[in-house]
């Protein structure tokens, strides 16, 4: 039986749920976004993106870990933590789904419409972007190079699945791996290491040149 105390209790724990609730989703004013905006928010390793829906809804392709063990609608619904979306990350588990703009931003600060200044296409009207984005609700396989986040986005409010995220990715990449200075060091350690062994063939030999050319040539 429930004593008085405990529905005391109770009553004090959901107060401050509530308050806190509020206190988070009160950070931001929602008359500053329209049905049809591209949210832009950093978090700790990257860039998280989504759709504005109106009435405090966001739809956004996040990551998620937690569907992979359990089916537990309750807690799957609940906001995504860093911890959670990494390893969705690495299970490449993830979902369109909708959350409030607090849970979104996850404490940080949201750029509106960034987007619109870098991309070459025009938006398409907001109620379109909206609906493209609530079409592709639900269960998707994520990709951290070729579908993430701002692929999504970048679909229902231009039309076009593309990432600067994942560009700017790849270009680091590429300078770092395909430079002139990492040919020399390869040539150099493929040559030492023929050497060490005292024992050239054709078979190491051309791995050793083939390897240090292609670099060159990238470079």
């Amino acid at each position: 039986m429930i004593t008085f105390f405990q529905l005391l209790s109770l009553f004090f724990i959901a107060s401050k749920v509530d308050e806190e609730d509020k206190d988070k989703d009160s950070k931001y004013d929602l008359t500053l976004y329209k049905r049809g905006d591209l949210l832009e928010v950093p978090r700790t390793l990257f860039t998280h993106f989504g759709i504005y829906l109106g009435n405090n809804r966001v739809a956004h392709f996040i990551p998620d870990i937690l569907p992979v063990f359990t089916k537990n609608k309750a807690a799957i619904g609940k906001m995504v933590t860093n911890n959670r979306l990494i390893l969705g990350v690495i299970a490449k588990s993830a979902s369109v789904r909708v959350d409030s703009l607090a849970d979104f931003a996850y404490g940080s600060e949201i750029l509106v419409n960034h987007m619109d200044k870098l991309c070459s296409q025009p938006p398409l009207e907001g109620d379109e972007v909206a609906r493209r984005a609530e079409k592709l609700m639900g269960s998707m396989t994520y990709s951290l190079l070729w579908y993430n986040c701002e692929h999504y986005v970048m679909y229902c409010r231009y039309g076009m699945a593309i990432s600067y995220q994942t560009y700017q990715f790849c270009s680091t990449v590429r300078k770092i791996i395909c430079s002139r200075m990492n040919a020399y060091l390869t040539a150099l350690c493929g040559t030492g290491t023929m050497l060490y062994l005292g024992s050239p063939t054709l078979l190491n030999t051309v791995p050793t040149l083939l390897v240090p050319f292609t670099i060159w040539m990238a470079s």
